[in-house]
């Protein structure tokens, strides 16, 4: 059945809301944003797991997880070496698995990532889960201008198990990636009440036809199939996600931005066209919306599972010669290598972010300093749902202990889950099938 249409039609009664509701938010949140650092969270998403070479073939040296140690520290894998100026304020996590993967087609591992679910067998009516990064939001979108930041590199949601985005909802609907760095500058660095009133308007004529097709269904006493049915739940959460991000932003409206430096954005970046540029813009709006408090939720899908998506192609325009599906599945040396070769591509990208974050300044560090990253994937090489390669980084001012490669046997991802959550200050007692947090090591405010 499709749900209940509630969306709520007072924001559109709300005319010059940001006028009316701009000393309210200052009473109630002044003392949170003006004294008290944000703590934020960003998840950073790859798909078909990383390079972990047959050690067969003699390039240990290439694998994404540190095969070796010096002085009593990890050693860096050449396709992770560009992360060194960060030793230490990052930390590789092994022996991670969602105790539900094995139980699922192995293409979900971007569904559950976030979530846990036990997708194998999904309830009637039940797409997922929630993920991580909206509980954060929950928690967090009093003091911000927009509850949360979902992105990805194709936009939309997908579909079950090819899904285009790693966000789900409170109620386990999928939330619409963004990809248009242009657009989602547009939306977080200047919104106006000219451009609120165009969204608004736009928004009502989609309810409109919403509800034009529920009556329509109605009226001739038929059912919608499965797959529309899925569609249509698909679009009233992504309304409703629009809703949520206009009365958040009308409450903000009289309180001026950050001043902040734009001119290093290429906004003209696109998905189709040179990778770098495209993620490290990407990367820029994630830090400056950070900087500038806007969110303090953010993730964004950097690859799409099974060959799907145009990030598929993007090893090809860097000069190798296979889509990163292709490279997953590769056995052999040469396979194995330039696998391991697009991995140190992608750090490349988080560096740059590292750097962005660090150098802006927060009350306290800076805002890599109150900021946990969470990068990983959902299955170590193509089809393994185990030892997900992860890597945490920053959160200094959270109380995490970085420069280690830190391995507990197996443990359960949720349970590293609700150690973000308390490190955050979010006192949640379970996340999705987490038995306790994973104390010590990384994390030490558990």
């Amino acid at each position: 059945m499709i749900q209940t249409l509630k969306l709520d039609r007072r924001a559109f009664l709300k005319g010059t809301a940001g006028a009316t509701l701009a000393l309210p938010v200052l009473e109630v949140m002044g003392k949170e944003v003006a004294e008290n650092t944000p703590r934020r969270f960003c998840a950073l998403y790859t798909a078909n797991g990383m390079s972990l070479p047959h050690a067969k073939h003699g390039i240990d040296e290439w694998s994404w997880f540190p095969r070796a140690e010096k002085d009593g520290k990890f050693v860096f894998g050449k396709s992770t070496e560009a992360f060194e100026p960060f030793r230490n304020q990052l930390s590789f996590m092994g022996g991670l698995y969602h105790p539900n993967g094995p139980k699922s087609d192995p293409h979900v591992c971007s569904d559950m990532w976030l979530t846990g679910a036990p997708l194998q067998d999904p309830k009637r009516d039940v797409y997922n889960s929630v993920a991580l990064d909206q509980i954060v939001a929950k928690h967090t979108k009093q003091f911000c201008r927009q509850p949360s930041l979902v992105m990805s590199v194709d936009a939309g949601v997908g579909f079950l198990s090819r899904t285009g985005t790693i966000s789900y909802s409170l109620t386990g609907k999928p939330i619409p990636a963004e990809n248009n760095p242009r657009q989602i500058f547009n939306r977080l660095f200047r919104a106006d009440r000219t451009s609120m009133e165009t969204q608004r308007k736009k928004l009502q004529n989609r309810i409109k036809l919403v509800d034009a097709v529920l009556e329509q269904a109605k009226s001739l006493n038929q059912k919608l199939g499965k797959s529309d049915r899925e569609k249509m739940d698909q679009y009233l959460t992504s309304l409703s996600e629009v809703e949520e991000r206009l009365v958040a932003s009308e409450k903000w409206i009289d309180i001026p931005l950050k001043k902040q430096d734009h001119s290093h954005l290429n906004l003209d970046a696109h998905s189709e066209s040179d990778p770098s540029e495209y993620y490290r813009t990407m990367f820029d709006l994630i830090a400056l919306a950070f900087d500038a408090d806007i969110t303090r939720s953010i993730a964004f899908m950097l690859n799409r599972e099974d060959g799907m998506g145009i990030s598929d192609t993007f090893p090809i325009k860097l000069g190798i010669n296979h889509t990163h599906h292709n490279l997953s599945h590769a056995q052999d040396k040469d396979g194995q290598l330039n696998f391991a070769k697009y991995d140190q591509f992608l750090t490349k990208q988080l560096v740059h972010f590292f750097n962005r974050l660090q150098g802006y300044k927060d009350n306290l560090g800076n805002v890599l300093d109150n900021t946990i990253v969470l990068y990983g994937s959902g299955a170590s090489t193509t089809h393994l749902p185990e030892n997900l390669p992860t890597l945490v980084a920053g959160g200094a001012n959270m109380g995490l202990n970085h420069g280690q490669y830190w391995r507990n046997g197996k443990t359960k991802m949720s349970n590293v889950f609700l150690s973000i959550l308390h490190s955050m200050g979010i006192e949640e007692n379970i996340f999705a099938d987490s038995t306790k947090t994973a104390a010590g090591g990384v994390f030490t405010k558990v």
